[in-house]
């Protein structure tokens, strides 16, 4: 489906952030969920700093993007947007109330278990490269990392998909959390990962929310900043 002015579903994300993070920026996996279960949704977009005001707060108590307005409803958190997604609409999530639970699992455990490391190795090689104890800390960022993703691998063996025989929400989650290691040697060395985000970005849905997130950054940085914030972890959700 597509961007729309009036559409009954509206996002909000950012209308510009620094190159090195576009792709990143979690109203990505929202746009890819809407794409997947084929609904159109309309986009409010924010200039850096203006989801601090307080028109946003009552949104999202954090003051972070995206968040999600469909009627009455409204809700914050990427992953519960996505898992509400999945749930309102046919196409991410198998009939069975067993695969259903399936498919939450590995949603929280990219949330919870996969993505946590992968943070800190951003937070570690870029917004604070220039300290002392970076240097010392990578290795053991990088080790549970490797951790992580081996046993990853190792449940997903053979496999097309995490939960089940088809792409579920999970997937989607997983897909967007791993991708976030696209292209380091930490996920080129497990070969079966790298083939799992090739397949999931590969979807005619992600090309599609991926290339409308990209379209939205028309707006300017922020008046007075000289240097773009040094790591993508910080630009959503």
């Amino acid at each position: 489906m597509a961007e729309i002015a009036h559409a009954p579903i509206t996002l909000t994300a950012f209308d510009w952030v620094p190159p090195f993070a576009r792709g990143q920026v979690r109203d990505l996996r929202v746009r890819w969920a809407l794409e997947e279960v084929g609904q159109d949704y309309a986009v409010r977009y924010h200039a850096r700093g203006q989801q601090k005001q307080a028109d946003h707060l009552a949104l999202q108590p954090f003051g972070q993007l995206p968040t999600y307005e469909e009627g009455d409803l409204v809700l914050f958190e990427s992953g519960a947007i996505v898992w509400h997604v999945a749930e309102r609409f046919p196409g991410l999530l198998p009939d069975d109330p067993g695969g259903r639970a399936r498919a939450l699992a590995w949603l929280l455990a990219a949330l919870n278990t996969v993505e946590p490391p992968i943070m800190d190795y951003a937070i570690t090689t870029m917004f604070e490269a220039a300290e002392p104890w970076s240097k010392q800390r990578r290795p053991l960022v990088e080790a549970r990392i490797r951790l992580r993703l081996e046993a990853a691998a190792g449940r997903l063996g053979d496999g097309e998909w995490f939960a089940g025989p088809s792409f579920t929400a999970g997937d989607l989650m997983m897909v967007a959390v791993l991708r976030l290691l696209d292209g380091t040697a930490l996920l080129g060395s497990f070969p079966t990962l790298a083939a799992y985000v090739a397949r999931g970005t590969a979807r005619p849905a992600f090309t599609r929310a991926l290339a409308a997130h990209m379209a939205g950054f028309t707006g300017e940085p922020p008046a007075g900043r000289k240097s773009p914030p040094k790591t993508p972890t910080q630009q959503g959700e």
